[in-house]
């Protein structure tokens, strides 16, 4: 059976969409070395632990989560589900009843979840506008002993919650705090053909890193 590779990461590049907080950086990459003067070429890069396609540890928002160099090779590689979603609205809250009639009673070790939202990249419109999960379908996910959930969208929470409940990232705090590494900002999920993919996400082995830039590819069989 042939395969075929996908690339679902977003390439690095001065002036890419990074999220708009002072936390994060904005991305730079500097020539230092020149072919023509030192006869090579490098060049310096400053880029955060989230920045582009990237991973989220636990230690994120879990004070003492795992962090990036812990994680298991075994869960970041590794088969996967898609599922599609390209039917949600902006702002679309995802709940149980939505996760049980896309799932059923299949239990995932990893989940992508494909909006085709990564189009919205260079607006604000991709930050302040895609669908997310309900607390609630998060501690579903939970429960069925999820490893990693993928998505091309931003973030799993509300990017606008409720000013009154004063919560935090509370969907990232219920899937980190379970140990379910996140995978954020996938590109390109519209040219998977399959609901059933082999994922591969590789970070940057940062020592005590609360996240990191990945490459991340899937491998389907072909017809």
């Amino acid at each position: 059976m042939k395969k075929r590779i996908v690339d679902l990461t977003f390439p690095i590049m001065e002036g890419m969409t990074t999220y708009p907080k002072h936390w994060h950086p904005v991305v730079e990459v500097s020539i230092l070395g020149r072919h023509g003067i030192e006869g090579r070429e490098t060049r310096k890069l400053i880029v955060g632990t989230h920045t582009g396609t990237h991973l989220d540890a636990p230690r994120h928002f879990i004070e003492n989560g795992i962090t990036v160099d812990k994680i298991l090779l075994e869960t970041l590689v590794g088969p996967a589900q898609v599922i599609d979603l390209t039917w949600c609205g902006e702002k679309r809250k995802l709940e149980i009843s939505d996760f049980e009639k896309l799932i059923g009673n299949d239990n995932p070790e990893r989940l992508v979840l494909k909006f085709n939202w990564c189009h919205h990249i260079n607006s604000m419109k991709y930050y302040t506008d895609h669908p997310y999960l309900s607390i609630e379908s998060a501690k579903w996910l939970l429960d069925k002993d999820l490893k990693l959930l993928a998505m091309d969208t931003p973030q799993p929470d509300n990017p606008f919650p409720d000013k009154n409940t004063k919560e935090d990232s509370p969907v990232h705090k219920v899937l980190l705090g379970g140990g379910v590494i996140l995978v954020e900002y996938l590109h390109n999920l519209k040219s998977l053909n399959k609901d059933k993919v082999d994922l591969i996400v590789l970070p940057l082995k940062i020592l005590e890193g609360d996240g990191s830039p990945v490459r991340c590819i899937a491998v389907e069989d072909e017809e």
